[in-house]
């Protein structure tokens, strides 16, 4: 590209994510400038998008020089505190109208800081969440922006050309106001903890509690994404069983230690659900199972004090897979079901005004989450967008109902043989608390009433009381 000519969007980091999307834009047409404070990235990305319309600058003074104005700059770097580096040394170079993306991971109150911090100096900011991993960045991402509409205006044309395509939509769309594109990107990460969780324990119980082989899960998984359980997550889990190991005899998978790690995004989820007080325990528990799983000398000593069962199943195997189906099914609906609820409490105390239609709608295609069942959630939101929560929806209680006697012989199951599944049972908790006319909290209040004389309400009458118990 020659050099007098000026580039449409400007991308800080070229990493796996930044590299690849810049290459996804250029692919579309659009003009892009990268620029990272290591070169040889910029060198990297300049042999890998030979022949296409990007460039790369050595500093910032450069970098800011070729952007077209108003400028547009994305960026995507890690971690998320580096935001703030480039940000202020972005802003001594920028003019008035000139607009920062952050589509990292950034914390949603981090978010709002920035842009005050922008809005003082005239420029615009927002946020946008951005899912799909290094192939979804290079062929079609699923992307939440937020805040500044307008802002999301100008480059709207850029990010729907780019991002993944279901039925001919776009998977991306303005979610909302202020640091909602974060807060959603977060919310969709919590949601993969509960969906990752709940097929690690549906395999923990297949193959301790059934002996199933790696090729009999293989099998049986890739049977499950040709039905109800299509989805990214269990397509890629049925080729995860299947790989080999390069190092040695076996599969990969059985070499792998057992200690998932995170990047704090489901953390924030369900500590900002404890803060909205949004039951999402399907979530919390997938934080609690990588929680634990990192406990490696905790376990290894417990399992020497106390030793365990060893996993026998006698019944009816067959039907078993059948029930596990069911169970990762309809707990599956729950993790989602708890994440858009808790978007829809944040959309008020926050003033989002989200369309969970919209943010299902999105997730279709592109991102880590995507799968056949978000069409039946985009359609439950399209027809009562005020849904007090997705388990309400007809079409979805049909599937409850149908699938909830599997859910809870498998849990039963687990239990009698010794093998934790937390987010299973945190998902039939789940339902039957909901469903549950009279919970036992009226003890509670009682109790808390006795020692704290924290007041109780009754149930055949108006107002507030308190008793004197002694």
């Amino acid at each position: 590209m020659s050099s007098d000519k000026k580039f449409k969007l400007g991308m800080v980091g070229l990493g796996v994510m930044g590299r690849s999307l810049v290459l996804n834009l250029a692919d579309h047409g659009f003009a892009v400038a990268g620029y990272d404070k290591d070169q040889a990235k910029g060198a990297d990305l300049l042999k890998e998008g030979a022949g296409k319309p990007v460039g790369s600058a050595a500093d910032v003074t450069e970098f800011v020089a070729m952007l077209e104005k108003p400028r547009a700059i994305m960026l995507l770097v890690a971690p998320a505190k580096v935001v703030d580096i480039v940000i202020d040394d972005l802003l001594p170079h920028l003019d008035k109208d000139d607009l920062i993306i952050d589509a990292g991971n950034s914390y949603f109150k981090d978010t709002d800081a920035r842009f005050d911090k922008c809005a003082a100096r005239g420029v615009h900011f927002f946020g946008m969440g951005v899912s799909g991993g290094e192939s979804g960045a290079r062929h079609g991402p699923s992307m939440m922006p937020g805040g500044d509409k307008p802002s999301y205006e100008r480059v709207r044309p850029m990010l729907e050309a780019v991002a993944a395509k279901v039925n001919g939509e776009p998977c991306v769309a303005w979610v909302g106001n202020k640091s909602a594109g974060h807060y959603v990107k977060m919310v969709h990460n919590g949601i993969e903890y509960g969906l990752m969780q709940l097929i690690a324990e549906t395999y923990d119980v297949l193959h301790r509690g059934l002996a199933m082989s790696n090729d009999d899960l293989a099998a049986t998984f890739d049977a499950w994404n040709k039905a109800e359980l299509n989805s990214f997550l269990i397509e890629i889990t049925a080729h995860i069983f299947k790989k080999d190991d390069d190092k040695g005899p076996g599969r990969l998978l059985d070499k792998i230690k057992d200690a998932a790690r995170q990047k704090g995004t489901g953390k924030w989820t369900s500590q900002d659900a404890l803060d909205q007080t949004v039951p999402i325990p399907t979530i919390d528990l997938a934080v609690f199972g990588r929680n634990v799983s990192g406990m490696t000398a905790e376990r290894e000593a417990l399992t020497r004090a106390l030793g365990g069962p060893v996993p026998v199943y006698a019944a009816d195997r067959a039907a078993f897979v059948t029930q596990a189906k069911q169970a990762l099914f309809l707990a599956t609906i729950v993790s989602y079901a708890q994440g858009l609820d808790l978007l829809r409490h944040a959309s008020k105390a926050y003033g989002y005004g989200l369309h969970l239609g919209d943010v299902a709608r999105i997730w279709r295609g592109g991102c880590i989450i995507r799968s056949t069942l978000l069409e039946d959630i985009r359609a439950a939101y399209a027809t009562n967008p005020e849904l007090v929560n997705l388990l309400a929806d007809p079409r979805i209680v049909e599937k409850v109902r149908a699938a909830l006697p599997g859910l809870r012989a498998v849990v039963r199951t687990a239990v009698d043989m010794g093998i934790p599944v937390p987010a299973l049972m945190g998902s039939l908790a789940y339902i039957d608390s909901l469903r549950c006319g009279q919970l036992p909290t009226n003890l509670i209040q009682a109790q808390r009433d006795f020692f704290g004389a924290h007041t109780y309400e009754r149930t055949d009458r108006e107002g507030t009381f308190h008793t004197q118990w002694e």
